[in-house]
C-alpha cells in the first residue's frame, strides 16, 4: 500500500501520541519495507504486524482479498471498527494479553515476530513507552537501494 499525503492528513489526532510527521515516516517506511519482502517472497511477520497496527491507527481504507475496500481490522481482536482512543486502548490491551500468552497459540507460533511488533508499535505510538518500531534510517537506506536495483 502507498500511503499518501491524504492517507495521513486523514489520521485522527486523538489516535496518536506521537508527532503525525514521525506516524507518517514509521508508516511510511514500514509499507515498503513490507511491499519489498512480499514481492521477494520473504516472509516478515514483523513487518506485517506494523503495518496492519498502522493502518488500523490511521483508520486507513484497505482492500480485500477479494477486491473490496473496507476499514482495517484491529490488530489483535480483528474488530472491523474504526480506531477511537478508548477503542486503541482496549486493542493495546489485548496485545499485551496476547503477548504474554503462554502457551503461544499455534497460530501466533506460525508468525514470529507478529506479536512483538503489534505491542511494540503500541507501545511507540500509543503509550509514548518505546521508540519506534523500526529504524527509520535503515529502513530508507533499504529503499534506496531497493529503488537502484530496479532500474
Amino acid at each position: 500500500m502507498d500511503v499518501t499525503a491524504a492517507d495521513i492528513a486523514r489520521v485522527p489526532a486523538e489516535n496518536l501520541h506521537v508527532a503525525r510527521s514521525e506516524f507518517a515516516a514509521v508508516w511510511t517506511a514500514a509499507e515498503h519495507l513490507h511491499d519489498d519482502r512480499v514481492r521477494q517472497r520473504v516472509p516478515d511477520w514483523y513487518g506485517a504486524g506494523i503495518v496492519v497496527t498502522c493502518r488500523w491507527l490511521a483508520t486507513a481504507i484497505v482492500r480485500s482479498p477479494e477486491g473490496r475496500q473496507r476499514p482495517a481490522d484491529a490488530p489483535v481482536t480483528g474488530r472491523t471498527n474504526m480506531a477511537y482512543p478508548e477503542l486503541i486502548e482496549a486493542e493495546c490491551l489485548a496485545s499485551e494479553l496476547l503477548d504474554m500468552r503462554r502457551p503461544v497459540p499455534t497460530w501466533l507460533a506460525n508468525r514470529p515476530g507478529w506479536a512483538a511488533a503489534v505491542l511494540a508499535t503500541f507501545k511507540w505510538a500509543w503509550l509514548r513507552t518505546g521508540g519506534p518500531p523500526i529504524d527509520i534510517a535503515q529502513s530508507a537506506v533499504a529503499e534506496d537501494a531497493r529503488r537502484a536495483s530496479s532500474q
